[in-house]
């Protein structure tokens, strides 16, 4: 994980993770199979809404950072909805690989000329994304600190 935290600083992680977000949420209303994309599909929209809690925690963490602020408890809260999202990533990381992996199935079928790069973009994606967003936990942690908010109230001098 040292060799992550060395490739990937801060800023590449929340360039890679605003890329990887803003990429995958107009590529879920694409559909793989047709080669259209699906505006009406209400369970299409669930990916780019979700995303809107990783958009609030990437521009939290980069206000944390550049202002050398410590860790707060609103922080924490859109931190711990993420985990919840991040299982979300993973259904959908397995989902696009499911799809990806169907491609024999349909051998007989009409699929169109651009679904193996498309889906294997859409797959890679995720991949990142999840890869980019425990790597931003764990920068979190050694940069911004941790929850350990009784530490930090004592550090602060109220009378300053």
């Amino acid at each position: 994980m040292k060799y992550m935290l060395r490739l990937f600083s801060w800023k590449a992680c929340l360039i890679l993770s605003l890329i990887s977000l803003i990429s995958l949420s107009v590529l879920d209303f694409y559909g793989l199979y047709t080669d259209k994309f699906y505006f009406f599909k209400i369970d299409n929209y669930i990916f780019p809404i979700l995303s809107i809690i990783h958009f609030i925690y990437l521009y939290v963490f980069w206000f944390k950072i550049s202002e050398r602020e410590l860790p707060d408890p609103n922080m924490r809260n859109v931190e711990y909805a993420l985990y919840i999202i991040f299982l979300v990533y993973i259904f959908k990381g397995i989902e696009a690989t499911s799809i990806l992996l169907s491609y024999k199935d349909f051998a007989n079928h009409i699929i169109p000329s651009n679904f193996l790069p498309v889906a294997i973009l859409i797959v890679g994606l995720h991949v990142l994304l999840l890869l980019i967003t425990l790597i931003s936990f764990k920068q979190r942690k050694e940069l911004v600190g941790s929850y350990d908010f009784d530490a930090i109230n004592d550090q602060i001098d109220s009378w300053d």
